[in-house]
């Protein structure tokens, strides 16, 4: 009777540290997809500078914007590297903020044609629209890793582990309602 005791106790603990070790795998999955938008931010943030250079010679009645988005980056580079759940929260507000100042300053450098005519900012352009793509596709793979981690740890026994190691749940990177309405160029113009 004992030995049979004995495996029981073995397999509910082979199965906690089974179930733990899938936890922290996802957790680092998670803090992994996290960090390839940390990357992929990072080349905004490089990049929006230089925009606002270009930009800053032949849009002087846009230079509100042009210090918002400033301000904006300079906070958002601050938020780098956030790792814990309240930063990363506070990071994907701010890189909305940032990502919808930037798409103001688009609409609004379309009403330059001496603007757009410029290589630089023609190159500029791209490459931001390049930098988004990699972003959304960062995202997506962030919000997957999310998603399992998630369900690892809502899960029973999951939840039980979850709760004596520590691990939290980290949040969807979810763009704001505002974000979500469709840009209206005329307000702009």
């Amino acid at each position: 009777m004992e030995l049979w005791v004995l495996v029981a106790l073995g397999v509910v603990l082979l199965g906690g540290y089974v179930w733990y070790a899938k936890i922290i795998g996802k957790r680092n999955r998670a803090q992994e997809a996290l960090a390839s938008i940390d990357v992929q931010l990072r080349k905004r943030h490089d990049l929006v500078p230089n925009l606002l250079k270009i930009a800053r010679r032949f849009m002087e009645h846009e230079k509100d914007l042009l210090e918002e988005i400033t301000r904006v980056r300079a906070r958002a580079v601050e938020l780098e590297g956030a790792r814990d759940a309240a930063a990363a929260a506070e990071k994907f507000a701010v890189e909305e903020q940032l990502a919808a100042g930037l798409g103001k300053l688009m609409v609004q450098m379309e009403a330059y044609p001496e603007l757009r005519s410029v290589e630089p900012m023609t190159q500029a352009q791209q490459s931001f629209a390049e930098v988004e793509g990699n972003i959304a596709a960062a995202r997506r793979f962030y919000n997957s890793a999310v998603t399992d981690l998630r369900n690892a740890i809502q899960i029973f026994p999951g939840n039980l582990i979850a709760g004596l190691v520590g691990v939290r749940e980290m949040p969807f990177y979810e763009a704001e309602e505002i974000a979500r309405q469709p840009v209206d160029a005329d307000a702009y113009l």
